[in-house]
């Protein structure tokens, strides 16, 4: 299969963003530095530290309930910590105001789970969609960066679908052009892989890789499909009981001693996570008499 790019690597980010300034190369694009958040009463992360340099394919894993889009809304920050620095670029997200804010989420795409396509607008529209909110670029500009987009994920030909005439994967696809469409330093994806069957999942994956290697992109992902997210990621990130409770490269996490961790991966069915929830003896719920 090939992977065509119209182009060499992202357009210059300056073309889009004039005043776009980053930090130093060598610092985390993102870190979270001692990170507590919760909703109400209920604390969802405790402590949490975590980096992610720039260029690389971070994987968050971990159960259901565990924190990992917490994450994901922490950065995009839809959440702020309770206590700790959720960083971008070296800026602290919370004491943004809200002009701050939407120009630091410029700097963001954002895949949903299942794309989140806008079903009234055609795959051109939704994928110009985020141009023509953002920039003031004129519709010619606009024009040729879809369809330059539209062809990095091999769907330049179903412009004129609407998303109820494209299958699935498709529709996933098309919702990574409009999440590259404003040339994003990071992308987040919300579990990019799910319902999607073995061929989409694997062109998913790679496009995932190979847009992150050729647009010099940082990426985050959440996924429970572990084999394709695997082969993909730089770093994995464990979430579970409230902290990153594992980190490393696909390989470490294969290897490791750590019995949740172990669990996980080898998706065993006895472990640190029990298929029990704690209870009252049986004898006392059911009212047997000792």
């Amino acid at each position: 299969m090939a992977w065509c790019f119209p182009y060499h690597g992202a357009l210059p980010p300056a073309r889009l963003w004039p005043d776009r300034v980053t930090s130093s190369a060598s610092a985390p694009l993102i870190e979270l530095r001692n990170v507590s958040v919760g909703y109400g009463d209920r604390v969802i992360l405790n402590g949490v530290n975590l980096k992610l340099e720039r260029g690389k394919v971070l994987a968050l894993i971990g159960t259901s309930g565990g924190g990992k889009t917490t994450v994901l809304r922490l950065l995009g920050r839809q959440l702020r910590p309770l206590s700790g620095q959720v960083l971008f670029d070296g800026q602290d997200l919370a004491p943004l105001d809200l002009a701050g804010l939407y120009a630091v989420r410029r700097r963001m795409g954002m895949l949903f789970q299942f794309g989140a396509l806008f079903t009234d607008l055609t795959v051109f529209e939704n994928v110009a969609f985020p141009l023509r909110e953002h920039t003031d670029l004129p519709e010619a500009m606009i024009r040729d960066l879809v369809l330059m987009k539209l062809n990095a994920v091999g769907l330049r030909g179903a412009r004129d679908l609407l998303p109820s005439e494209v299958s699935g994967g498709m529709a996933r696809r098309v919702a990574l052009a409009r999440a590259i469409a404003l040339d994003p330093d990071l992308v987040l994806y919300d579990e990019p892989f799910a319902g999607l069957d073995p061929i989409s999942l694997g062109v998913a994956a790679r496009l995932i890789r190979d847009l992150n290697d050729a647009l010099g992109l940082t990426s985050v992902i959440v996924s429970h499909d572990l084999h394709e997210t695997f082969e993909i990621a730089d770093v994995v990130a464990m979430v579970a009981n409230g902290r990153v409770v594992a980190q490393g490269t696909p390989d470490e996490l294969r290897h490791s001693d750590d019995p949740l961790v172990r669990q996980f991966v080898g998706a065993q069915a006895d472990g640190p996570v029990r298929f029990h929830q704690p209870a009252k003896p049986v004898a006392e719920d059911f009212g047997v008499q000792p």
